[in-house]
């Protein structure tokens, strides 16, 4: 494992420890997209079954089970034991619309025509387009806490970083996957814009605004 994929790592679990303790501490799940934690759920069930017949490392086990873990858990903080705190009017996102052609995508573009390919390459995708309804409802209601721009943010970086693996990886190793890179890189595409916003504002201690 090179420094980028760890970082990445630390990066993605920061993400998501961040989020938790802004939605427990302040018993509240205002802002937060649940149709972007379902589809993370759908993203890390989909690609991490490979737990119950491949055995990698320690790390790398642990690693996958709290993804799944905590993905769960944000989504019943959501949907069950903050619910009413949760703003639904605002998180509309249509996500059918991204699911069902990412999965048609799926079926036809994959390493190997069988059923654990298929479901790791459609979670590869999904996870390229799964932060739109966050980033959805950010517009839809102008603004965005800071720990919930902190949570994109390290969100953000760690596809950035996993991008710099894949690129040491491939001078290092000759190590080359084009569905995951391509897919990389639309996902950190979605987050230029967050970014920019994210360093000129809530780095200077203001706060943050898409437009609409």
């Amino acid at each position: 494992m090179n420094v980028f994929r760890l970082s990445g790592d630390l990066s993605h679990l920061l993400a998501i420890c961040v989020l938790l303790a802004k939605m427990w501490t302040s018993r509240s799940v205002s802002g937060i997209s649940g149709k972007s934690q379902v589809m993370f759920g759908l993203v890390f069930i989909t690609r991490y079954l490979d737990l119950f017949t491949t055995f990698i490392s320690v790390y790398n086990s642990c690693m996958k089970t709290f993804y799944i873990a905590a993905t769960l858990f944000t989504i019943y903080l959501i949907y069950f034991k903050f619910k009413a705190t949760y703003d639904g009017n605002h998180d509309t996102f249509r996500v059918e619309f991204l699911v069902v052609p990412v999965a048609g995508l799926a079926v036809l573009v994959n390493h190997e025509f069988t059923l654990m390919e298929i479901l790791w390459t459609f979670s590869i995708y999904l996870e390229s387009v799964a932060i739109l309804p966050q980033l959805f409802m950010i517009s839809k209601t102008g603004e965005a806490e800071t720990i919930t721009s902190h949570y994109l943010f390290a969100l953000g970086a760690y596809r950035g970083l996993y991008l710099a693996n894949w690129i040491f990886r491939y001078y290092t190793e000759g190590f080359f996957d084009l569905i995951a890179i391509v897919a990389g890189c639309v996902q950190t595409a979605l987050y230029c814009d967050f970014f920019y916003l994210y360093i000129t504002k809530v780095a200077r201690g203001q706060g943050l605004t898409l437009p609409a």
